[in-house]
């Protein structure tokens, strides 16, 4: 199983913003970010931290996706 991130850079999209805004707004590090960026783990903390600024729900910027073989 892993992880994709490509549902929080769609509604990053529709909102008209940046990563870079998101960043400040949601007081999350470039770090954090940067695994977003490659479907990496983050913390939990960090995703809420992203749903609390955009007003959404985890299911809204991330999906479980099948790895392929």
């Amino acid at each position: 199983m892993a992880v994709s991130y490509n549902k929080l850079w769609k509604l990053l999209i529709d909102k008209g913003m940046s990563k870079t805004q998101l960043i400040k707004a949601a007081k999350i590090s470039t770090n954090a970010m940067a695994k977003l960026g490659k479907n990496e783990d983050v913390r939990v903390e960090t995703l809420v931290k992203i749903c609390s600024t955009l007003g959404c729900t985890m299911d809204d910027i991330m999906e479980i996706v099948q790895e392929e073989k």
